[in-house]
């Protein structure tokens, strides 16, 4: 098989993926911080991370990956500034932040499901793992941290190349890191933060600096540790993370277990998703998340596609001509695979060779993703083999079973009335729809194509899909 090459974030450089432990792979992903609905934005990340996690499995490797969850620890600020995440939430809604936590990871898990995202090995839960955070710290406290007022501080200054991951001196990696007072270096960091005095925190724990909780850089460097060891081979995230979380979490493990461990091999960051109106901000009210996709009619697995579409390490500017044009390519492949499927219930064919196109296209398929994660040409490449003629259709079904089972799209189950999402919102009649296509064919009939498509785009908005040039015309689904 081609050798697995993956862009390494610490050295900026494509590298051959060699695990570790041989025959595995160890992947940990930074989790969400459960103090509210993720955004689409955020879901990019985790796509991204499940397309390496399946990418690997195909490449035959053992797969152990870890995704956490941070229930604690996470102040507004990335560094050390502002209010807990989760304290925060639980003063605006007066709730207890046990609950605050509970709801929101289940809405996260439920967006997983709808992207079609693999669970991992393991949900790491940041307060399940507090000892163990106060044993870590403790083991290199002395050494590697000073403790102040408000907490025990970080001093990036005892490792060696602090912020290369970042490359700070080049890149302002560290520019927005505010100060704390006291701190003897800007970068310094928070691994324990004090409850101030005359104050109560729903999340507290004791610890050798006080009563307190821990900080959000420590958590991951203890739960990767303890579901991976270290080393381990990968740690992906988003590309803010590359900037101060990570860089935090490489000095700890470097604290830890010495000036050569970075904690992973390979740091691997997709890049952000870029959306002009500013709906991507949390505090816009009906920011994009995956339910507001679907209430506007769009399967979530186009969503998916559009991630796919683009190189992970490249930006992705969502719009919703965008996410229609993923949904169309969807419904195109699917179409296609119903139409391979009816050919091999009608075929006899015994012809037990494998077709050279077919050979192709696998061969495609995997140079395409061993060229770190080359998803875009990977779905060409499927669509490619979908559109084959000619060929044996049990092999050829079991190609693209092979290619789906990395891409995610669940092609072999899905069908064209699945990717009918009607819009929350849709309000229309059986009889106006009839009468707006009847309308529409008397419009293409006399060629005035600028009404039939403002028919048509009526018909989108109010939930009615018009499709044509397929075989079975213009098809509309109503769901009441």
């Amino acid at each position: 098989m081609t050798e697995l090459h993956l862009f390494n974030s610490l050295t900026r450089q494509v590298e051959t993926f060699t695990p570790v432990h041989e025959g595995e792979a160890r992947v940990y992903t930074c989790g969400p911080t459960v103090y509210n609905y993720p955004h689409i934005g955020n879901m990019r990340a985790y796509v991204f991370a499940d397309t390496l996690g399946r990418v690997l499995s195909y490449k035959g490797y053992k797969l152990t990956h870890v995704i956490n969850i941070t229930d604690v620890g996470h102040l507004t600020d990335d560094a050390d500034a502002g209010e807990d995440k989760m304290e925060k939430m639980a003063a605006e809604k007066a709730q207890s932040i046990w609950d605050i936590a509970k709801h929101y990871t289940q809405a996260y898990w439920d967006d997983i499901k709808a992207l079609n995202i693999r669970q991992p090995a393991h949900w790491s839960i940041a307060t399940d793992y507090v000892p163990q955070m106060i044993a870590f710290a403790q083991t290199i406290a002395e050494k590697h941290c000073y403790e102040l007022e408000s907490g025990l501080y970080f001093d990036t200054s005892t490792v060696a190349n602090y912020g290369a991951l970042a490359r700070a001196k080049t890149e302002d990696g560290e520019g927005r890191i505010e100060e704390v007072e006291g701190k003897r270096h800007a970068a310094d960091f928070a691994i324990w933060r004090k409850t101030p005095a005359g104050e109560t925190r729903q999340m507290e724990w004791d610890s050798p600096w006080g009563k307190g909780a821990p900080g959000w850089h420590l958590e991951c460097s203890v739960m990767s540790e303890a579901l991976l060891g270290l080393p381990f081979d990968i740690h992906t995230g988003g590309i803010d993370h590359r900037e101060i979380h990570h860089p935090n979490e490489i000095a700890q493990n470097q604290a830890r277990c010495g000036s050569d461990h970075s904690g992973a091999r390979f740091w691997m960051h997709n890049n952000f998703l870029i959306e002009r109106s500013g709906k991507m901000s949390k505090s816009s009210g009906e920011f994009l998340r995956v339910q507001l996709l679907i209430d506007k009619g769009f399967h979530p697995l186009a969503y998916r596609l559009m991630c796919l579409q683009a190189h992970y390490r490249s930006e992705l500017e969502f719009s919703w001509e965008g996410l229609q044009a993923a949904l169309v390519r969807l419904k195109r492949m699917v179409m296609g695979v119903a139409v391979v499927k009816s050919r091999h219930a009608a075929s006899d064919d015994r012809n037990t060779d494998v077709a050279p196109a077919i050979s192709t296209s696998l061969n495609d398929f995997e140079v395409a993703l061993a060229d770190d994660l080359n998803s875009a040409i990977a779905i060409t490449t499927l669509e490619t083999l979908i559109g084959l003629k000619k060929v044996n259709v049990e092999h050829q079904l079991s190609a693209i079973t092979e290619m789906d089972s990395v891409l995610g799209l669940n092609m072999m189950t899905l069908t064209r009335e699945d990717l009918r999402t009607r819009p929350k919102s849709a309000i229309i009649t059986k009889d106006e729809i009839e009468t707006a296509l009847a309308a529409r064919k008397e419009a293409r009939a006399a060629k005035d194509f600028a009404r039939s498509d403002l028919i048509r785009d009526e018909l989108i908005n109010k939930g009615v899909e018009v499709m044509d040039g397929d075989a079975l015309e213009w098809d509309w689904k109503l769901d009441i």
